[in-house]
């Protein structure tokens, strides 16, 4: 049992025998905040406002859109710090396996690998049912009529376009990366400007009356009129649907072995990408709401709507087509990532070693992106992808929680482990409040925190849980949220208390502990607002992925050949220098022939 909780938790430290990154270092700051803004400013931007606007927020979908960027950015930022802090390909999966162990670290790879699926294959379907509606829908009617399918969870006929666009993007991207980065970066461009168009041509149609229509004026279900309609909880419940709207940034992070200078450019390009998505998403919904009622909204296809409707019929046109230009962006952005995953986790050894093969011409990962693309390219022709939506989600949200937890347990950890303390009750109690005038982390301080950090996360459960069960206009509900809110800050001043790492970094997240806590809250409360078929869809998935890891990944992990690589030259160094093992060891262990048994765990120092 023991033996099996070390394999579990081992953490990823670099092989004294391992090279450089066989990846090429070829994407620059623009490249980067292309390749985060191309990926998230896609068919949302184009749709999402319309959507929200109609029934959800009304005008106020402006302020659901401004929640959901300040809950992005905590994500952001703390994706930014880990960037400074491992430059190195895999996104979460790396972060988690540095910091926090294997079997979480396997997690978070394997529900970005459904993340960057899914999201693949329903921008493909996407962008093929909107081709499609452009030449009148014949394309799914032939296709209907011939080919029909009749299963319930498969789409009504098999997408062979959006088949083919996949396997045609999985060739662009193992061409090389900084080849799809230079397509990705023309596709980015027109859709900037192609938002650009539409917000000049949407403000020169702007009514402000749009934002204060009187209640009489507006029909039954759709609210009281006005700039908030459907009250606090429809821009909350607005909020979590644009929160949507943000997810991909976190693909900038993946590419930690292909960026230039990566600890400056990853953590730059993260923040400087959430600001032009903010942006963008902020002024369209205020140029489409003051154009036309929400009320009027089309929610499928808002713009071209709102400009038919003010007979600027060539704007609809050039929207149409930057459509289609911020779809493809979109399919780039959404599966860029995708194949290193599989290569940082093929590499490690937790998934078939093959995957992390890396071709000599092209320099990308090309087994994992063939893979890959087979993957996503058979979900989109087959599958029926609206129920599977909210799986991405659910991915996403996880690793953005375990990111946030990472950057507590770093910042509050003892860098060499070896500053213990004495651990008794009265010490332990003194220290919530640092009683003990400790200015670096040690054992007792590491461990206060990193429990603090779990009994965090549970009474975040508890609030969601108490908030769904309540009444909010309640009196029960009131008091109960109101302690365990009460409780939720205290914790946070007690992790806050313990001192800091004094290490380095390009970036720091700032307000450390309140930042990564409120990302850790404001994750968890989105995973609740999620349906049980949801949850149920992704436990089978994690049950395939760890039947995989406990049959093949646990057994073959690179990690165990790194850590006998740095005892070998951990216990060789000492040989020849004639002493003994140091405490780091254990006592009764004994150098032969240069070697140390392999039983024995060694710290990263080492």
């Amino acid at each position: 049992m023991t033996n099996l909780w070390k394999a579990l938790t081992r953490r990823k430290t670099e092989d004294v025998n391992e090279g450089e990154s066989q990846l090429a270092r070829v994407l620059n700051l623009f490249d980067l905040t292309a390749l985060g803004v191309g990926s998230t400013l896609g068919l949302g931007v184009y749709v999402l406002a319309g959507q929200v606007a109609y029934n959800i927020a009304g005008p106020a979908v402006t302020i659901s859109f401004l929640i959901a960027a300040i809950a992005s950015a905590f994500a952001g930022i703390c994706y930014a710090e880990f960037a400074a802090r491992v430059p190195k390909a895999g996104s979460a999966y790396v972060y988690s396996y540095v910091t926090i162990g294997e079997f979480v670290a396997f997690t978070i790879g394997w529900n970005l690998i459904l993340e960057y699926v899914i999201g693949t294959a329903s921008v493909a379907r996407g962008l093929s049912g909107y081709f499609d509606s452009l030449i009148n829908n014949d394309m799914s009617k032939a296709l209907n009529e011939s080919m029909h399918i009749d299963v319930d969870f498969l789409g009504d006929y098999p997408d062979f376009l959006s088949f083919g666009m996949v396997l045609l993007l999985a060739g662009i991207l193992a061409f090389g990366a900084k080849e799809s980065s230079f397509l990705n970066n023309i596709f980015t461009t027109v859709n900037l400007v192609t938002i650009a168009i539409v917000l000049v041509a949407g403000a020169m149609n702007a009514n402000v009356d749009n934002w204060r229509i009187p209640e009489k004026d507006v029909p039954e279900g759709f609210g009281t009129g006005g700039f908030m309609p459907f009250g606090i909880a429809g821009v909350m419940a607005g909020a979590a649907k644009c929160f949507y709207g943000f997810v991909g940034f976190d693909c900038i992070a993946t590419t930690g072995e292909e960026a230039i200078n990566p600890k400056r450019n990853i953590p730059l390009s993260i923040v400087v990408s959430l600001i032009i998505i903010f942006l963008s998403y902020f002024g369209v919904s205020t140029v489409l709401t003051m154009m036309l009622p929400y009320y009027l909204q089309d929610k499928d296809a808002p713009f071209p709507h709102a400009f038919d409707s003010v007979e600027w019929y060539t704007i609809k046109w050039i929207v149409t087509i930057g459509a289609v230009f911020a779809l493809c962006t979109s399919l780039l952005g959404a599966m860029f990532p995708l194949p290193r995953i599989l290569y940082a986790m093929g590499k490690d050894g937790i998934l078939f070693k093959k995957l992390s093969t890396v071709n000599s011409y092209t320099k990308t990962p090309l087994l994992a992106t063939i893979v890959s693309g087979i993957f996503a390219s058979i979900m989109a022709m087959l599958f029926n992808l609206d129920q599977l939506v909210d799986m991405m989600s659910i991915g996403t949200l996880l690793a953005y929680t375990i990111v946030a937890i990472c950057v507590l347990v770093l910042r509050y950890q003892d860098e060499e482990m070896t500053k213990l303390v004495s651990v008794k009750a009265p010490n332990v109690i003194r220290q919530f409040f640092n009683g003990n005038s400790f200015r670096e982390p040690n054992s007792m301080t590491s461990s206060i925190t990193k429990v603090g950090i779990v009994v965090f996360a549970i009474f975040c459960l508890v609030w969601c849980f108490l908030q769904k069960v309540f009444d909010l206009d309640s009196t029960g509900g009131i008091v109960a949220l109101s302690l365990v809110g009460a409780v939720l800050i205290l914790i946070c001043v007690v992790i806050g208390m313990q001192p800091v790492s004094t290490i380095e970094l390009t970036f720091k997240v700032p307000l450390v502990p309140f930042v990564p806590c409120l990302s850790v809250f404001a994750n968890l409360y989105l995973m609740f607002q999620l349906d049980l078929n949801t949850w149920i869809r992704f436990l089978v998935w994690i049950v395939i992925g760890y039947v995989i890891y406990f049959c093949y990944g646990m057994r073959n992990s690179t990690q165990i050949s790194r850590s006998r690589n740095h005892a070998e030259v951990a216990a060789s160094a000492l040989q020849n220098q004639g002493q003994h093992v140091n405490p780091g060891f254990e006592p009764d262990c004994k150098v032969e022939n240069g070697r140390l048994p392999p039983p024995y765990e060694f710290s990263e120092k080492l």
